[in-house]
């Protein structure tokens, strides 16, 4: 069934939290700030399973990444809260920070390019900050989805990150989209390293 299969059966727990991040409601779908969410259908499209439980504060899904038991997570708290149900569920789950990966949008570099890390900051982003503060841990890695830089200098953050995504960049995402669920699917298989040398900045 290839490196993408359906979830069967399996005695294990869960050993990887994969998250996308970005805010519910159809008005926000095709919106820069919702590449994390994007990035999650895509991945969980290829694996064939919904992202439907409703619980933990996000809608979620199960399933195998590259032979790996993964938890997919899409929360729904709004942006500004996300770690409160990453936290939930990780907790749940007992799942440790070094074991969620999240993936979410960058402006600071140019669209369509990746950055993968396995650790850092929140870089003034205000999902991963909520992250960082429910887990108590900055120890986790993330996959950046460049949405920028922003169409013009003065143009104000939340303008331009909640605006809809144009015919153009919306190619130069789904493109960067495939790829990053390339590297996830090296992470959870522990080549972090491999994953940033293959994407980091294409």
């Amino acid at each position: 069934m290839g490196v993408f299969s359906k979830f069967k059966q399996s005695t294990g727990a869960p050993e990887y939290l994969i998250v996308g991040l970005g805010n519910p409601g159809d008005k926000y779908t095709l919106t820069r700030h919702n590449v994390g969410f994007m990035f999650i259908d895509r991945l969980a499209d290829r694996m064939n399973v919904k992202v439907n439980k409703l619980k933990f504060k996000g809608l979620y899904g199960d399933g195998q990444v590259g032979g790996v038991r993964c938890l997919l997570l899409k929360p729904q708290t709004f942006m500004n809260l996300s770690g409160e149900s990453v936290g939930e569920i990780a907790k749940f789950y007992k799942i440790p920070p070094q074991n969620i990966i999240v993936a979410f949008d960058d402006v600071s570099l140019n669209i369509g390019e990746l950055r993968i890390r396995n650790k850092g900051s929140a870089g003034g982003h205000n999902g991963i900050k909520s992250i960082i503060a429910h887990l108590n841990s900055e120890e986790f890695p993330r996959i950046k989805i460049a949405i920028g830089p922003k169409t013009h200098p003065q143009m104000d953050l939340a303008d331009f990150v909640l605006a809809r995504i144009g015919k153009d960049d919306e190619i130069k995402l789904a493109d960067a989209i495939d790829r990053a669920v390339d590297a996830v699917t090296l992470m959870v298989q522990g080549k972090t390293d491999q994953a940033m040398n293959r994407f980091n900045g294409k």
